[in-house]
């Protein structure tokens, strides 16, 4: 029996708020929580059926977007529900850091119900083939030791902070060392098709991976592959 998907918002203006339900209450399951607290009460019911997808306003009463989001990417309970970040904020840096946070999508207020609900049934339809890593696989390559289970990498003995796209993207690289990924095959298996992420976004999230690397003293190194993408060696 088809049950339509469950889509969980985040939004303190009234009107936007009820926009929404009256948007998507036909195609979707949506419940609206005006900040925070009201979500994470929800999600910490066991008794609660996870959302399908998070949409997320950035200002908001009490925590903000980003605090909202970190939460969500550092409970192994919510880690995989995609979560798109909506704000009148359009600059550059926020969406850019929504993303590098862990955020699977961003859209920019005002938006039409059109394109909401096309990003939302692309997203739905991503999230049906994730990557798809064993929870029971780990991946070593040179220093480097990713316990795929608990999302921990080690590099030269040391364990990295990274942010779940940061894992993602390190793992597709572990599992396929010295051979040249493009970038539109890091895009499908690691942002799942999302070409909406602009290029700059993969190339914060290997700055970042290469500092961390650095830091650790590692011997791995990712390589630019000028016109192609990139490659561990």
């Amino acid at each position: 029996m088809y049950t339509k998907p469950i889509i969980f918002a985040v939004e303190d203006d009234a009107a936007i708020a009820e926009a929404y339900s009256y948007s998507l209450e036909n195609e979707f399951i949506f419940t609206c929580f005006s900040d925070g607290k009201a979500l994470f009460d929800t999600l910490n019911n066991k008794s609660t059926t996870l959302p399908d997808i998070i949409l997320l306003d950035i200002m908001l009463p009490g925590d903000d977007g980003y605090a909202i989001l970190m939460r969500l990417k550092s409970n192994s309970r919510t880690l995989h529900i995609p979560v798109i970040m909506i704000s009148a904020k359009g600059e550059e840096i926020s969406k850019v850091k929504g993303l590098n946070m862990g955020a699977d999508d961003y859209l920019a207020k005002p938006l039409g119900v059109m394109e909401l609900v096309a990003r939302l049934k692309a997203h739905l339809r991503k999230s049906q083939r994730k990557i798809t890593i064993s929870e029971t696989e780990n991946i070593v390559y040179k220093d480097i030791f990713i316990d795929v289970s608990k999302y921990e990498i080690t590099a030269n003995g040391v364990k990295l902070q990274t942010a779940l796209k940061e894992f993602q993207l390190f793992c597709m690289l572990c599992k396929n060392p010295e051979k040249a990924l493009s970038r539109e095959a890091i895009f499908e298996e690691v942002w799942t098709g999302n070409y909406v992420v602009e290029s700059r976004t993969l190339d914060c999230h290997i700055k970042e991976i290469r500092k961390k690397l650095a830091e650790a003293d590692s011997e791995t190194v990712i390589k630019t592959i000028r016109g192609v993408g990139y490659m561990l060696e």
